[in-house]
């Protein structure tokens, strides 16, 4: 009915209006000093929210190092701890050590070897790109651009290598799991590599993959999945909205004048954030509508970085109202807050 389609417009257009107004009032707050800087690695922050202790955890790399600080969210109390990576063994060939601690960093639960190829090669080997897929599977890429599925138990430490999914031919740039919580989505996972090509996957005691979307030979350097919705970040500088299961192009955004380091999704309210090599960081809204089968792209606010190289951004929250900013060389995290 007419009346009805009024009223969802007008919820639409308010919806729209309270994230405008939400983007405008950005401000910066004060920096949380970290023991090292950071590196120049794509996605080069990570934040977990703690809301029954009211803490924020932010790690940072630096080298071989994890640098870990807990925040309290009233920013009094900050506690740093520094993980150190394992040393590969000449003895035995191995040349990279992957690494899994409990989320507070106290306890080492678990650790793979990544095994050199026999015959050196100029390639590197290294793992970059993970995610939790639900609550059972931990993904790394790696190099080669396998991705290694770990099955996690809900109770004790006995974490299994139970899947190599062997689909991209270049080594993996980033890894994401369906973020919005939605169990309907079919798609719950997505892989990026140095070509630009992207796997879409769905999880289980085998992993299907559902979706290839072919790369222009352009480096996706970071992906996130929403509701059903890739969402790709390239060395162009431009962001690309997909639907995950078809390929089906929606949108394409030329979002900075350089190389994108870093993208993130706030789930609750549909925010993306995008950080580049240009200084800035951009803070947009997305829109899905499954009824016409549409996903909507708008840009809301800028967030200038001067004389940094922005190597990752993060929101700290669901809902978007905080994000933290890290930069090459920077020994320290920036954070920006709604007024």
């Amino acid at each position: 009915s007419m009346a009805a389609d009024d009223a969802e417009v007008i919820l639409l257009l308010t919806i729209a209006s309270n994230v405008r107004e939400i983007c405008s009032m950005y401000h910066k707050e004060k920096s949380i000093q970290i023991k090292n800087s950071a590196s120049a690695l794509y996605n080069n922050l990570s934040v977990l929210r703690i809301a029954p202790r009211r803490l924020t955890y932010f790690t940072v790399v630096h080298a071989n190092v994890v640098n870990m600080v807990s925040a309290s969210w009233d920013g009094l109390n900050y506690s740093h701890r520094q993980l150190q990576s394992k040393e590969p063994n000449v003895a035995t060939s191995t040349s990279l050590i992957m690494q899994m601690y409990e989320s507070d960093g106290s306890i080492m639960v678990y650790w793979h070897a990544l095994d050199t190829p026999e015959t050196p090669t100029a390639q590197a080997v290294f793992a970059r790109g993970i995610s939790a897929v639900w609550e059972n599977y931990i993904c790394v890429g790696i190099s080669s651009g396998a991705i290694l599925v770990f099955d996690v138990p809900s109770k004790g430490s006995n974490i299994t290598l139970s899947e190599v999914l062997e689909e991209h031919k270049e080594s993996i740039t980033d890894v994401a799991s369906e973020c919005s919580g939605s169990q309907e989505c079919i798609a719950d996972l997505v892989s990026a590599d140095d070509g630009g090509n992207l796997c879409v996957w769905k999880s289980g005691e085998e992993f299907q993959l559902l979706n290839k979307i072919p790369g222009f030979d352009m480096t996706c350097s970071s992906v996130k999945l929403w509701k059903g919705t890739v969402v790709a970040g390239y060395g162009t500088g431009q962001i690309r909205l997909y639907e995950a299961v078809t390929g089906i192009l929606h949108a394409e955004v030329s979002a900075h004048a350089r190389w994108i380091y870093s993208l993130d999704i706030a789930p609750f309210s549909g925010l993306l954030l995008s950080a580049a090599e240009d200084s800035l960081v951009r803070v947009w809204h997305l829109t899905v509508t499954p009824e016409t089968n549409s996903v909507e792209i708008a840009h809301l606010h800028n967030e200038c970085v001067t004389d940094t190289q922005i190597c990752g951004a993060k929101f700290c929250d669901g809902d978007g109202y905080a994000f933290a900013v890290t930069g090459y060389d920077l020994s320290e995290i920036i954070r920006y807050t709604q007024s």
